[in-house]
């Protein structure tokens, strides 16, 4: 059998090599790949080999991306232009998420920003993911971080696989080396919450409290940022309704205001009486203070205000829940503690779980169910005690 001929899209050439100096013979392939996803104009791939085989290899490799639609041009897109690009074109996101979405990129930007993104690999991430896990990594500012805990790294990790499959889909890189980066493994935690006799101990300390009605309502379910951005229009003392309709929240180290989380955050709750209470002698406070004042007192709107009629920033409202649950005397647990302790006595009270769902503003009850309606000890122990019941059942 006499020699193939070569096809038309690999030509034999003499090219200058430039580790030796000297001429040698190399197989150039050149094949039409389509349109340029950005221009639109048609481009062409062009790649040298050493052996006829290889050319004959990289040539049905490049037409079969041609064909397919998955041909990726080389790009000196970079890593950062890449992430920033992602967040940019995230529209349906709230300024917090977005901040949230540029921290967890973060520690990608700063240390391969200036990479081609063709050139990031999986090694990359790897080591990211260790020395985050590790701890002593810099910030763009220069300080030191902590050690992340492995669901802040886990996070990092999904977020990058997602910038890198858009990238993907763009043909901005030629595949998502993240995809299979590991998760890192964390020990199954519980949700801490406070026990019937722990609440009755910290209402008798809040009632002392200034804005012991900030605490009273992350025990009848709000998030810290349903709290600090609850309004006295949205509370209703004569018909006893509260609506949660505003969110103010930290972003990116600014506070702001949107609306609740989702459609099942938006939601219209009944006021027990106890919490009537406490809200109208809220209101009453706020007006003395207001009087003192004069004009120099805030716009007063919020229902967990400063003493000059001004909300609270989300984290100043965390640091004094820790004050208040100390002076207690009770074990601490963060402030979103105190939503995860409704959800649970609700549920050890028989309270059904798509009601608590509803309550809590989760859109789905088995989540609901997976995150807080947990058992605690003392429950536990009553339900052992059941089982000592003396058998009454005739023989």
């Amino acid at each position: 059998m006499g020699r193939q001929q070569l096809p038309p899209q690999i030509k034999k050439v003499d090219i200058l090599d430039r580790s030796t100096g000297k001429t040698v013979v190399r197989y150039r392939v050149k094949v039409d790949v389509g349109a340029h996803p950005e221009t639109g104009k048609r481009q062409q791939a062009k790649r040298h080999c050493r052996t006829e085989q290889e050319a004959r290899k990289v040539l049905a490799e490049l037409q079969n991306k041609a064909v397919t639609g998955t041909y990726v041009s080389p790009s000196k897109v970079t890593v950062e232009q890449v992430c920033a690009n992602y967040i940019a074109g995230r529209h349906n996101l709230r300024e917090s998420s977005l901040s949230k979405l540029a921290y967890d990129l973060a520690p990608l930007r700063e240390r391969h920003g200036k990479l081609p993104a063709q050139r990031l690999t999986k090694a990359h991430i790897d080591q990211l993911v260790t020395d985050l896990v590790a701890g002593g990594t810099k910030t763009a500012k220069g300080r030191t971080r902590r050690a992340w805990s492995p669901v802040a790294v886990n996070k990092v990790i999904a977020t990058i696989d997602q910038v890198l499959d858009d990238a993907l889909d763009q043909k901005i890189v030629t595949f998502n080396v993240a995809a299979k980066v590991a998760r890192v493994s964390s020990a199954q935690k519980d949700v801490d919450t406070f026990t019937t006799t722990e609440v009755d101990q910290l209402r008798k300390q809040f009632a002392k409290d200034r804005i012991g009605h900030a605490w009273e309502l992350a025990l009848y379910g709000l998030r810290r940022g349903e709290i600090a951005g609850l309004r006295w229009a949205d509370v209703d003392l004569q018909d006893k309704t509260l609506a949660i309709a505003n969110n103010r929240v930290s972003a990116g180290g600014a506070t702001v205001e949107n609306d609740p989380k989702s459609h099942a955050s938006r939601r219209e709750l009944p006021l027990p009486a106890r919490l009537v209470t406490v809200l109208r002698a809220a209101k009453k406070r706020q007006a003395a203070e207001r009087l003192a004042l004069g004009e120099h007192y805030g716009s007063g709107e919020y229902v967990v205000s400063n003493e000059i009629g001004e909300p609270y920033n989300p984290a100043v409202l965390s640091r004094y829940w820790a004050d208040a649950v100390k002076a207690a005397g009770v074990r601490h647990i963060k402030l979103h503690g105190g939503r995860h302790t409704a959800a649970t006595l609700m549920h050890l009270d028989g309270v059904p779980v798509a009601v608590i769902a509803a309550w809590i503003g989760h859109s789905d009850p088995t989540l609901t169910l997976r995150v807080y309606a947990h058992s605690q000890d003392d429950a536990l122990k009553a339900a052992g005690r059941s089982l000592d019941r003396p058998n009454k059942s005739s023989v």
